[in-house]
């Protein structure tokens, strides 16, 4: 059964590559890097009940397992290549398999990622995904290239995925329910961005010798700019009245509940980079070009630690960082 299951991912994943050697069916797969790139690679774990809800759809919870993964590509400014996926499965369930596997597929094929090998095995449900990429040498972006002085930026609107999530937690109700009880259109909007998030390849590519630094935002704003800051040695201040929130989070939520969400909810999977003031301009023009709009929302100072201002330049109290893992799940069994 596992190899039946093996090949209908197979089946379903198939994207054709010339630098792929070997792919599934051996041991190992064999590929391709050609001279005058660095591989990049990552990888990503999501666990039911801790980074996805039990309802949600195969075909979502496939797109989202690579989608997370090719967002950490995209904040190297690395070009995705090939992808290996590791299932475990309470039981041998086609019907997942086949769902899971048409989500992935959607994806992969936007990107041209060819799933070269994996594993599946029986157990609680958990996916991991490895993503390889490729960048030119000594052109990926890093963490630790910010410097003093220079600006933040963050592509797209920050906050929808933590804004859906809030609303099933405060709903009582299932993400299956969620349509028959949304008020408007603004909600199906936030589950879009939960569910199936846009990683930012094309941004991460176009700001290759544009940005000092860059990560994605998948921690939530201030946790995953603070590793900047760390990595740099710098410290940071955030405009509250720049942060980008879209209309779907206004109509969904109040002011004070969207800054929070926009600050500290997570699962963005935007990036969020530095570079200087005096490039805004190209960087916003050559954003645009990659369909991706971005937002100055602060700058790089020296010291450490980041300030949250409001319009006046006065630091406010800032609600709790982010995502920690190990710190959620304690909390979830106190």
């Amino acid at each position: 059964m596992e190899f039946d299951l093996i090949e209908a991912l197979r089946a379903r994943t198939r994207v054709a590559r010339g630098d792929v050697a070997l792919g599934i069916g051996d041991d190992a797969a064999l590929l391709e890097v050609p001279n005058g790139m660095q591989l990049v690679a990552c990888t990503d774990t999501l666990v039911a009940g801790v980074h996805f809800v039990a309802d949600t759809a195969p075909a979502d919870l496939g797109w989202k397992s690579l989608a997370v993964n090719l967002s950490d590509l995209a904040a190297m400014g690395a070009e995705p290549a090939w992808a290996l996926l590791a299932m475990t499965l309470p039981e041998a369930d086609e019907a997942f398999v086949a769902g899971f596997g048409q989500g992935f597929a959607e994806l992969a094929a936007r990107h041209r990622v060819a799933l070269v090998g994996g594993d599946t095995t029986e157990g609680p449900l958990t996916i991991t995904v490895t993503a390889l990429g490729m960048v030119p040498t000594g052109e990926a972006l890093t963490r630790s290239g910010a410097h003093a002085g220079e600006a933040v930026f963050v592509t797209g609107a920050l906050g929808d995925a933590a804004g859906a999530l809030r609303f099933l937690r405060d709903s009582g109700i299932g993400i299956r329910d969620s349509d028959q009880h949304a008020a408007s259109t603004c909600r199906s909007a936030l589950f879009q961005r939960m569910l199936r998030p846009g990683p930012r390849v094309a941004a991460g590519l176009a700001l290759r010798g544009l940005a000092s630094a860059c990560i994605d935002v998948s921690d939530g704003l201030l946790a995953d700019l603070g590793h900047v800051c760390t990595a740099s040695r710098v410290g940071a201040e955030v405009e509250i009245e720049a942060l980008p929130v879209s209309e779907a989070l206004r109509a969904a939520f109040d002011e004070a509940s969207c800054r929070e969400l926009a600050l500290a909810g997570g699962d963005d999977y935007e990036l969020c980079f530095t570079a200087p003031g005096e490039s805004e301009a190209v960087i916003m023009a050559t954003l645009a070009q990659a369909g991706c709009r971005a937002t100055r929302i602060g700058r790089i100072t020296a010291g450490s630690g980041i300030r949250v201002l409001d319009a006046r330049g006065r630091a406010l109290a800032t609600p709790r960082k982010g995502w920690e893992h190990f710190s959620e799940a304690r909390a979830r069994r106190t």
